[in-house]
């Protein structure tokens, strides 16, 4: 932890709230000394008070421990590069517009790397006038399964989760061209573009 920046961080933080030194030091029940001391760069906070500073700040811990924020600025908004993260433990799916710090089951989770699928592997898409019907022969075992796939375009996402034991048969009304985004537990995240045909 770099003390310069990790103060500096305090500062901005705080001063976002529109607190003054004493208001957090009375939150985390220390003197408005120690916080003067942390954002002059004179020292750090305790370990055991960085979780209590990062839930007053709304930030990950890891945020006050590398001492940047990180806005992502070159991805911000852009649907298509969607990231997907799925807890192995759980099965929960957590999606965000650019890399973020995601953890589950106390586990840190990493984004699933897409694949593209090979033609064997691909969804089957339907045209059955203005919609796409989406069913797959993929095997739906309690061993092995697909738990969700999800339509993403530039600006927006649809997810359809799915269990094992279900057949997969969705429904999806027929946008511009995009991308299907599936998880399979054994093979991992897989896509495949998808686009209306022109009549």
């Amino acid at each position: 932890m770099d003390q310069i920046r990790t103060g500096q961080l305090i500062k901005h933080f705080r001063t976002e709230l529109g607190m003054t030194q004493k208001q957090l030091a009375e939150r985390i029940n220390v003197s408005d000394k120690a916080v003067s001391k942390w954002e002059r760069g004179n020292g750090c906070p305790d370990v055991s008070l960085l979780s209590a500073l990062a839930d007053i700040f709304g930030i990950d811990v890891n945020v006050l421990l590398s001492g940047e924020i990180d806005k992502n600025e070159s991805e911000k908004g852009d649907m298509k590069k969607l990231k997907f993260y799925v807890c192995k433990d759980c099965g929960n799916i957590i999606t965000a517009a650019s890399e973020t710090a995601v953890t589950c089951c106390g586990n840190k989770l990493s984004a699933s790397e897409p694949k593209k699928a090979d033609e064997k592997d691909q969804l089957k898409i339907e045209d059955i006038g203005g919609e796409w019907y989406i069913t797959s022969d993929h095997e739906m075992t309690k061993e092995h399964y697909i738990s969700f796939v999800a339509y993403v375009s530039d600006s927006s996402v649809m997810m359809f989760r799915q269990y094992p034991e279900w057949s997969i048969n969705i429904n999806l009304p027929m946008y511009r061209s995009g991308k299907l985004v599936w998880y399979c537990n054994k093979c991992g995240l897989l896509y495949q573009d998808i686009r209306p045909k022109r009549r």
